[in-house]
């Protein structure tokens, strides 16, 4: 099927690349013309596994880019607008993009289309868009407008799009479903993971995608019920961190013992510094300001937030704890992405801390694998961008982790100690044991478990290092 997807931000590289990979041709629309021109080169602006990998093979046989929206309208059957939808000052999503696109849309259409929300957007934005597209000419019975949210996650988008654990349609009338069925039939048929030509492969022999067909309504509403669900089990686990913190308990013990019951599950009971990214933080707002217009005060989204921005501000508590005062410290950063495998910085909770310590008269080294560039428009001070970890843990008081790469769990611990100054770690992401890093001899410190010292400190000088970390004598008989 020849498909035009609007919009070459993640969702819409991801999503134009993937129909490509399962067979479709498509047409990528953009009004960056420096963007279009990079990936007409071959070049990707955004840090994605595999991705890269895609667009090369696919680029000038079935993908195609240019900023033609009409013709590409009328070359198409089904059309997936997929532009950004950022945050308003009052939280709710800001639909101009969408609406922008769908005005250009309606001057084109010449036959029977289905436009398809694939931006996160609010429920009824189905309706305004059919409002818009008919205002602006668009004849009613030539098109149907449809929702199918996407679930990707940054970092691991293309395997998200190829081996989804569900694909979500909401259409209102049967001819846009039976569309929408054909152009993921490759998947939800299996004929793609039994093609030879598929450059990626199941990694746990996971069967064919479920397809969810509802009403349009319902699959808005899914997308930000998803998400807004998924950043409650961060928030709450982290709430429950910052109990265990308090008790003396172990929040990774508690974690496998409440994430073993299969009604909870494991996945997102990561304790950290909060979610960031461009999803979450945005869904969550939207989805409360939908609330609030239909008359619902969804008061626990609000305390979702909150406990996210005090998990921040309780990683800043650990620094100040660890070193006193903060005025001309030395810090080692390792993490500005908000997440580790992406270069994205949106709403990144590394960035923020940065940003504090800064204020408060900190010099940092900073190192990312992928998200320098982009920070480096961001962040300004006394800070420096390190060549790798190891650069950047040179002659610093302490070493803060931030991003929960999986290179930061593989570093050389000697090696670190001989760089830092002082060998203080404080790691918001929870990617060491704290017994290993006490018998490493690291002051290390994380989320929802005790502090850990090491073991060549003699007993005196251990209880004075444990008050002085605010740890008691939890800390003290861990390291002993």
């Amino acid at each position: 099927m020849r498909i035009t997807v609007v919009g070459s931000g993640y969702v819409g590289l991801v999503a134009g690349a993937c129909f490509a990979e399962i067979g479709h041709d498509v047409i990528l629309v953009d009004n960056d013309f420096a963007k279009l021109a990079e990936l007409k080169n071959g070049c990707v602006p955004i840090h994605e596994n595999s991705l890269p990998e895609l667009i090369t093979t696919h680029s000038g046989t079935r993908l195609s880019f240019t900023d033609d929206l009409p013709a590409a309208v009328s070359a198409s059957k089904a059309i997936f607008i997929a532009v950004g939808t950022p945050p308003t000052e009052d939280g709710n999503a800001d639909l101009s993009y969408v609406e922008q696109v769908a005005c250009g849309i309606a001057g084109a259409i010449d036959e029977y289309k289905v436009i398809v929300e694939k931006s996160t957007v609010p429920v009824y934005t189905n309706e305004w868009v059919r409002r818009v597209m008919v205002l602006n000419g668009a004849p009613h019975e030539l098109f149907d407008v449809a929702s199918n949210p996407e679930f990707l996650r940054e970092g691991t988008a293309v395997r998200d799009f190829l081996f989804p654990d569900r694909i979500v349609i909401g259409a209102d009338s049967p001819r846009a479903q039976k569309v929408l069925q054909e152009i993921y039939f490759p998947l939800t048929s299996g004929r793609y993971y039994e093609s030879p030509t598929a450059r990626l492969r199941s990694v746990n022999g996971k069967a064919s995608p479920q397809l969810i067909a509802t009403s349009a309504k319902s699959a808005e509403l899914i997308k930000h019920a998803s998400n807004a669900f998924l950043a409650m089990k961060i928030s709450f686990v982290n709430a429950v961190a910052n109990v265990c913190e308090h008790v003396g308990a172990d929040i990774e013990q508690v974690v496998q013992g409440i994430g073993s019951d299969s009604r909870i599950g494991k996945r997102f009971l990561r304790p950290g510094i909060g979610y960031g990214g461009s999803c979450f933080p945005k869904d969550i707002s939207a989805f409360q300001a939908v609330a609030a217009e239909s008359g619902y005060d969804f008061r626990l989204l609000e305390e979702v937030r909150n406990i996210n921005e005090s998990q921040r501000k309780g990683f800043l508590r650990k620094v100040r704890r660890a070193l006193w005062n903060l005025k001309g410290k030395r810090l080692a950063v390792l993490g500005l992405a908000f997440k580790g495998g992406t270069d994205d910085i949106r709403e990144s909770p590394a960035i923020n801390i940065v940003q504090s310590l800064l204020r408060e008269g900190c010099t940092i080294a900073a190192y990312d694998p992928a998200a320098m560039e982009r920070a480096k428009a961001v962040l300004r001070g006394t800070i420096r961008f390190a060549e790798d970890a190891y650069d950047a843990a040179h002659s610093a008081d302490a070493l803060l982790i931030l991003t929960d790469w999986e290179q930061f769990t593989e570093l050389n611990l000697d090696r670190l100690k001989k760089e830092l100054r002082f060998p203080v770690i404080i790691d918001g992401r929870n990617l060491y044991s704290p017994d290993n890093m006490a018998k490493a001899g690291f002051v290390y410190s994380s989320i929802g478990r005790p502090d850990a010292f090491p073991m060549t400190l003699t007993h005196g000088l251990l209880r004075t290092a444990a008050s002085f970390y605010g740890s008691g004598v939890d800390a003290v008989e861990y390291a002993s």
